[in-house]
């Protein structure tokens, strides 16, 4: 801040902290009222500052977190202290592994009380310590600008992650605050930009003289914003490209030189490819169990790998790597591209086009989660995004839907977190208001946040549910099918509810879909609905994933039905 703005005397410690946020760019943020935040909720009154209100503090925080991922923003939630803190706990896990810049406002007993177990007192910042990339217990309201600044550079800086700021109620209460400079002097805080040149030339290198190489790219392609330029790259050097989870979207997944996903359920034509590949250039992404099943000995064993990774942690934490280069996806890319060159590898091309040919069974009449989405697929606008809870529907969307671009995908990766797809959408549709915006969830996922049909309603977000109902926890009953012989324990949700009464009860346009022909017609009407629908297929609950590597296995020991 310059000199005038270090003259201002704010009314409140709050008020200060709602103009650091508003110095940050913050337009919105999603938050829950109690006690310890009081000061924080008067204020907004008076701040341009757009608020939401879920009904649950999880639900806040993702939210949050699929603003940021959607928007390319930080993500800004609020919650009171004590259980309002631990109930964000959950979503600031997801935040973090899945490496999303949130920067989560927490209230806090007043300075005098710490220590003391007193009403609503956690120590949240301890609680957090493992799953934020930064946190700070404010003691001193002249400093909050100052914290706000770091705390927002910090979460979008690097590899991205949430820092937790805790707010004592005394400190935002504090009266005629004149706040110190906000001036970053980070000193002991280093990330890496630029890749070493050495190490792209080899890299370089390495591709020329590769005979099957395969391009494996991750959620770090798309946090750097390099979906261009990676394309760019592919198509210079005509690589085959494989995706984590998490990396849908980085190129469309419509593109020819797309496989899909790999590793547990992946595609067969990715995971044959990773398996028998020689090369495996590996950008963004941190080797996860779920791509090579705990593996690193067994996984792409005929390959040099070349790892591109913003955080020098995950180079050789899982796969040895021939050429490792730290730094940013996009600029180490944008050196790649100068440097790289065209392998001959025709032949590898040919027995790719093979492995596609080999197509697993679909010829099932009945209702099913490949037509819903297949036909989402083919009626979807190219700014559709959406967005999943987990489970098997979340596979099945993985799996079979034409992702057009970086940031139209949005779904819980490395925690695996049910509950999150709802608040995702919401979130989500805040930050593309004019974007159709489409939730794929199951019975399972949905009724851990169903309550946020209501945040829906009042904030006139017009998100289309579709909700694969089956009876049953799908995925869990899919495991207990093959590894516990078909001994099924509590899996069965034989109380579920009327969805379409509960969704009409909030006001939501319900539609019920049990015949195939049925499905196109259910998601036109949504679409062309104004406001939020909730469309309940009912699936049979005999319906799998296919295919799937057990859990450590190798890529190409793949089970299908």
């Amino acid at each position: 801040m310059g000199n005038e703005k270090e003259s201002t005397t704010y009314a409140t410690g709050a008020a200060l902290l709602l103009d650091s946020l508003v110095q940050e760019g913050v337009e919105v943020m999603f938050g829950y009222p109690g006690g310890a935040v009081l000061p924080i909720y008067d204020a907004l009154i008076n701040s341009p500052i757009r608020h939401l209100l879920p009904r649950h503090e999880q639900t806040a925080i993702h939210a949050a977190d699929a603003f940021a991922r959607v928007s390319g923003k930080v993500g800004v939630c609020l919650a009171t202290s004590g259980p309002g803190a631990t109930n964000l706990v959950t979503g600031i896990a997801n935040a973090y592994m899945d490496s999303i810049p949130v920067v989560i406002l927490t209230g806090q007993v007043p300075t005098s009380l710490l220590g003391t177990d007193s009403f609503q007192e956690v120590d949240i910042t301890g609680i957090t310590l493992p799953i934020t990339k930064h946190s700070y217990l404010v003691k001193d309201p002249r400093q909050i600008p100052r914290i706000v600044k770091e705390a927002f550079y910090i979460a979008s800086t690097g590899r991205p992650g949430p820092v937790l700021i805790d707010l004592p109620k005394n400190v935002l209460a504090a009266t005629d605050v004149r706040p110190a400079p906000a001036e970053l002097n980070l000193k002991s805080y280093k990330y890496f930009t630029k890749g070493n040149a050495g190490q792209i030339e080899e890299a370089a290198r390495v591709i020329a003289q590769s005979q099957r190489p395969v391009l494996y790219a991750g959620g770090g392609v798309i946090t750097a914003g390099a979906s261009e330029i990676l394309q760019q790259v592919v198509e210079r050097a005509n690589l085959p490209v494989v995706t984590t989870l998490m990396g849908i979207g980085s190129l469309p997944t419509n593109h020819p030189n797309v496989l899909g996903m790999v590793g547990m359920h992946g595609t067969v034509t990715a995971n044959y490819a990773v398996d028998d590949c020689d090369l495996l250039i590996a950008i963004g992404v941190r080797f996860d169990d779920r791509v090579t099943s705990g593996l690193g000995h067994r996984f792409a064993t005929k390959a040099k790998i070349i790892h591109i990774d913003i955080d020098p942690a995950e180079i050789g934490k899982v796969a040895r790597t021939k050429v490792p280069i730290v730094g940013n996806a996009k600029l180490v890319l944008e050196e790649l591209l100068s440097k790289v060159s065209k392998p001959e590898i025709s032949p590898w091309w040919e027995q790719i086009r093979l492995w596609q040919e080999e197509k697993l069974k679909t010829d099932n009449p009945n209702l099913n989660p490949q037509v819903i989405i297949e036909t989402l697929g083919e009626i979807a606008g190219e700014e559709t995004i959406v967005t999943t809870d987990v489970g098997q529907h979340q596979m099945w969307a993985a799996q079979g839907y034409p992702v057009p671009a970086p940031r139209h995908f949005i779904t819980s990766g490395g925690l695996g977190t049910m509950g999150f797809g709802l608040p995702a959408a919401l979130g989500a549709q805040v930050a593309a208001p004019e974007s159709t915006v489409f939730l794929v969830t199951g019975d399972g996922s949905f009724q851990m946040s169903i309550q946020e049909l209501a945040t829906a309603v009042q904030y006139q977000l017009p998100v289309k549910i579709i909700l694969m109902n089956n009876g049953v926890l799908g995925m869990v009953r899919q495991l207990q099918m093959v590894f516990c012989d078909e001994r099924y324990s509590q899996i069965q949700l034989t109380a579920n509810p009327d969805f379409i009464k509960i969704a009409e009860a909030y006001g939501i346009h319900g539609i019920r879909v049990t015949e195939t022909s049925e499905v196109r017609n259910a998601l036109l009407e949504a679409i062309n609905h104004p406001g939020p629908v909730l469309m309940d297929f009912i699936i049979s609950e005999d319906e799998v994933v296919s295919p799937m590597v057990p859990p450590g296995k190798g890529l190409t020991e793949m089970l299908g039905w």
